[in-house]
This record gives C-alpha cells, sequence and structure tokens, in this order.
C-alpha cells in the first residue's frame, strides 16, 4: 500500500463518522418521513464507504462481500419505502 494511503486513510475514515454523526442527527431530529429515509440512505452509504476502506486497510476480500451487501441491503429499503409512502400513513 502507498504511504499516500496510509496518510490518507486515517482522515478518510474520520470523515466518514463525521457523516454518519450528522446522518444519525437527522434520523432522529428529521421533520419527516422522507427526511430520515434519505439520513438512512446516507448512513448505508457512508457504512458501505468505510468497509471499502477497511477492507483496503486490511487486505481483506471479505469486507468487500460486507459492503456489496450492505450496498444492496440500503437500495432495497429505499425500494420499499417508495412503495410503502403511497399508501398513506400508518
Amino acid at each position: 500500500m502507498s504511504t499516500t494511503l496510509l496518510v490518507a486513510l486515517p482522515m478518510l475514515k474520520l470523515l466518514l463518522l463525521l457523516c454518519m454523526l450528522g446522518g444519525l442527527v437527522r434520523v432522529l431530529r428529521g421533520p419527516t418521513r422522507a427526511d430520515r429515509m434519505l439520513a438512512a440512505q446516507l448512513l448505508g452509504t457512508t457504512t458501505t464507504a468505510l468497509l471499502i476502506l477497511m477492507a483496503l486497510a486490511t487486505d481483506d476480500r471479505a469486507l468487500l462481500d460486507v459492503a456489496l451487501a450492505f450496498a444492496v441491503l440500503a437500495a432495497v429499503i429505499v425500494v420499499a419505502f417508495v412503495v410503502t409512502s403511497g399508501r398513506g400513513t400508518p
């Protein structure tokens, strides 16, 4: 692994963790269901990015599979939200 990547990885991880913190705040305080859903999508995307960075840092291919699973799950959750949001509020 290059030295540039070794220096950038901790900064990227910190930036992504701050992004997750902001998304968590929006999930808890979001004024509408759509805001909460977008924040949940942000959390899924950020988790995927963190897992990819961890896979790069540790040379662990299994983490890439887990990241792919998170990305697919996040897409399915958005589709489920769109389908159920047309039915009215429960």
